[in-house]
């Protein structure tokens, strides 16, 4: 894979199959389990008993996962967690470097066709929705990095120009996004001056042609899923997620763009002397609930999900009654 803008060399790694165990199952047809869901909802937990069962791989749809060093406040996958079942697609990004979604997308189909081809049927699992619909919808991204200038630039005009100048150059794009979303606007002013062409023209989707089982994790209620929030955050301090900010703020300094991603921005705030601890904590996990509920919006859209209680006494084998069947379905 080549580099792009920003964009480091990458090594995605092969993927190293496992002995195939007979007892076990696997497959001679191309299938695909995905796994997703708001953040705390116990995704990784429950994926990492069906790759045991299933003797496959896990490939993760985390887009602060993807980078090394930050570990603790991304929720990443334990060493002990990640010997448990192969894990790919985790700590395959310095953390300066930039990961276009094209380049997700590249690498997880590529892995993907390596578990299938082995017999296994691999595992998608994460809750950056639009890095699953990158591989399950096929989204036809245009190969565009992020013009960091260029984007300062729309930055600098307001939200409101570059809105107008989006409906002058490819109405339908305008059409579907909101004036008040910047980050949409931008892009497609970026993808329109890099390649002369509207993205509108440059979008659309091409699904694979494999079936795809696609189970969601939520939790009955608000305030089951906010205790499983606060339950998490706490966790992290006491995993040392203080001391991870610390040493990520002396190498790479206050500026670097995922050090003002959830629960790092608040924890810098507290080492700067802004917050309290408590506020810190508090801050956190206030604005972690708020993220689940716009990640739990997006999941919900998704009309081809299959739901299923995180906090289901026998939540493993829920989901294996549901993976029995398709798997049956499909291999006859």
């Amino acid at each position: 894979m080549q580099s792009e803008g920003r964009v480091n060399q990458v090594n995605f790694f092969r993927f190293q199959p496992a002995a195939l165990d007979p007892s076990r199952i696997s497959s001679s047809v191309p299938i695909l389990i995905v796994i997703g869901g708001a953040t705390a909802t116990g995704k990784s937990g429950l994926a990492i008993a069906l790759a045991q069962r299933l003797n496959s791989a896990i490939l993760s749809a985390d887009s602060r996962q993807i980078y090394k060093e930050f570990d603790i406040g991304t929720a990443k996958p334990s060493p002990a967690e990640q010997a448990q079942a192969p894990h790919y697609l985790i700590d395959i990004c310095e953390p300066t470097a930039t990961l276009t979604l094209a380049q997700y997308q590249q690498a997880s189909q590529s892995l993907i066709q390596q578990v299938q081809q082995t017999g296994g049927v691999p595992l998608l699992v994460g809750g950056t929705g639009l890095y699953i619909d990158a591989v399950v919808r096929g989204l036809k991204i245009p190969p565009v990095a992020p013009q960091i200038e260029l984007r300062s630039q729309l930055t600098a005009l307001g939200q409101p120009h570059c809105y107008s100048l989006l409906q002058q150059l490819d109405p339908p794009s305008a059409q579907r996004i909101h004036a008040n979303d910047s980050v949409r606007t931008q892009r497609a002013l970026e993808v329109f001056y890099v390649t002369g062409q509207p993205i509108s023209h440059l979008q659309g989707e091409q699904p694979p042609t494999y079936p795809i089982l696609y189970l969601g994790l939520d939790c009955e209620t608000s305030d089951t899923l906010r205790h499983r929030i606060e339950t998490r955050t706490h966790a992290m301090l006491d995993q040392g997620f203080v001391a991870e900010v610390e040493r990520l703020l002396q190498k790479h300094g206050p500026d670097l763009p995922l050090m003002q991603t959830l629960g790092y921005a608040e924890m810098l705030q507290y080492l700067r002397g802004d917050l309290t601890l408590a506020e810190a904590v508090t801050l956190t996990v206030q604005n972690t609930r708020q993220f689940a509920k716009r990640q739990r919006t997006w999941f919900r859209n998704r009309a081809s999900v299959t739901w299923l209680d995180a906090d289901a006494p026998n939540l493993i084998e829920q989901a294996w009654d549901l993976i029995g069947p398709f798997l049956k379905q499909i291999t006859g």
